[in-house]
């Protein structure tokens, strides 16, 4: 099993009293920012709360089963009857793409994603299999079980701009950052130096059940088990971490935020070999590169 780095309590962006007197079942992080815990992913909000119809934006959405809970708390932070006016995607696994299909048809809302992740979104091709052998988990191990085959939001789906700007996320830009997935895609905001991560990196043991349940805070690489381009994976640490965050919210674990989390972040891209690589796996040796088509399985596959 790889290297974690622990994080400390004190590196939390989680202010318990505020997310108590707001109360509409998030976590808020900045004026415009807040994500909720729906079982083993993070879905996050962009857009102040009261913002209403078409004022806010969706960032991922969470695994199969909770479609219910993200229009919940939409409703709650946004108000009643709030559509996004867009869904963004870091990239399309199935815990990313739970309540895609239904919540852009019930919301009739543009979704945007990195074009080499559109084949996962338009039905067009399903993942690479899950590597059990990489992590030493539970979660890892029943890695050839989980959902690879596409969602379909194809008469919805939009690239993102060519400009690198986020669509209904003024001040944010996109940048592409493969490795878990050939499109995954992170989200930054250069005035408060905020970083959406998505799977790039993680905050928690990700491979490990146990480590999922009880949210250890340690700064840890992508998840192993969907990994395909451990090369690009770690070029895409170093990116981020060159951009020297003050806050990080990840797909997986709690956001964290100062001194000691960049410190970390910068020693898991400078180790990134040793902490976060597996010693084995299938892709290792084999990765799975969208410039060879070998990242795109069939539809059924």
């Amino acid at each position: 099993m790889a290297t974690q780095i622990p994080l400390s309590e004190d590196s939390s962006a989680i202010d318990p009293v505020q997310d108590a007197l707001r109360g509409d079942h998030t976590h808020g992080l900045t004026a415009t920012l807040a994500y909720r815990r729906l079982g083993i992913v993070n879905v996050m909000f962009h857009g102040r709360p009261g913002a209403g119809d078409r004022g806010w934006v969706l960032i991922d959405t969470g695994i199969a089963g909770t479609k219910g809970f993200i229009r919940s708390a939409a409703t709650e932070r946004f108000g009643r009857e709030a559509r996004p006016a867009a869904i963004v995607m870091t990239h399309g696994h199935f815990d990313h793409v739970g309540a895609l299909e239904d919540l852009a048809e019930e919301w009739d809302a543009p979704v945007y994603a990195h074009p080499l992740e559109h084949p996962y979104l338009n039905g067009q091709a399903a993942y690479p299999p899950g590597d059990p052998s990489v992590g030493g988990g539970a979660m890892a191990a029943l890695a050839r079980f989980y959902p690879r085959k596409p969602v379909n939001v194809g008469r919805r789906l939009h690239p993102l701009p060519d400009d690198g700007s986020v669509p209904g996320m003024p001040g944010w830009r996109w940048i592409h950052t493969p490795g878990h997935s050939v499109g995954h895609v992170s989200f930054w905001r250069e005035d408060d130096r905020t970083l959406i991560a998505g799977d790039a990196f993680v905050t928690t043991g990700q491979e490990s059940a146990y480590a999922v349940a009880v949210q250890r805070a340690e700064m840890h690489g992508p998840p192993m088990y969907f990994t395909v381009e451990w090369d690009k994976a770690r070029d895409s640490v170093a990116r981020l971490a060159a951009l020297e965050p003050e806050l990080v919210v990840t797909g997986h674990g709690e956001p964290m935020q100062g001194a000691e989390m960049r410190a970390a972040l910068h020693r898991l891209a400078d180790e990134f070999e040793r902490i976060a690589v597996p010693r084995r796996g299938v892709y290792l040796e084999n990765p799975a590169r969208a410039e060879d088509r070998s990242a795109y399985c069939p539809p059924g596959g």
